[in-house]
């Protein structure tokens, strides 16, 4: 059998292009699994369910992990700040971290020099998770059989695709 599997996503690598004469090494093909955005939407959609028990297990959703890794990296953040790092707008930003401050995970206060501007800080129980956190990114890396070396090719691969399309590249990769 031709191709690899992802999940319930099958890519055929030999799929010929429009044309049907895969010689031409055209990038015309207009076949689903043949599109990188397609690949990168259902492997982002597959990694984040595959988190998902994992991180049941601490007691946050996908998006609290990422505001909670971004606070563990860099401390107590604005939201602005926050926002741009997660690339996530203050309309999803705000009711996130509305419901992690009622659990207890984060607190939000106003800056007292501007107060315009609002400081999200990890609390104690926030801080006490970073100690089980390590134990998901080993069990992803487990999950799709990589080593680290294999998984920092991977992300050092697609932080230079975003920064392509960042810079205004050819978004139709």
């Amino acid at each position: 059998m031709t191709g690899d599997s992802l999940g319930a996503v099958t890519v055929d690598r030999d799929r010929r292009d429009v044309d049907g004469d895969p010689s031409t090494g055209s990038d015309a093909s207009l076949a689903l699994d043949d599109q990188l955005c397609f690949a990168l939407y259902t492997a982002s959609r597959a990694m984040t369910g595959r988190y998902r028990p994992w991180l049941d297990e601490l007691g946050l959703s996908y998006p609290q992990y990422l505001v909670m890794l971004a606070l563990w990296e860099h401390g107590p953040t604005t939201i602005g700040t926050l926002g741009r790092r997660l690339q996530l707008g203050t309309a999803t930003l705000s009711p996130l971290l509305q419901r992690m401050e009622a659990e207890g995970l984060v607190r939000r206060e106003r800056r007292p020099e501007d107060q315009r501007s609002v400081i999200v800080t990890s609390t104690a129980h926030g801080d006490a998770l970073q100690e089980k956190a390590p134990s998901v990114r080993t069990r992803m890396c487990d999950a799709l059989g990589m080593e680290s070396e294999d998984r920092d090719r991977v992300v050092r691969e697609l932080h230079a695709i975003i920064a392509s399309l960042d810079r205004g590249g050819d978004a139709t990769v």
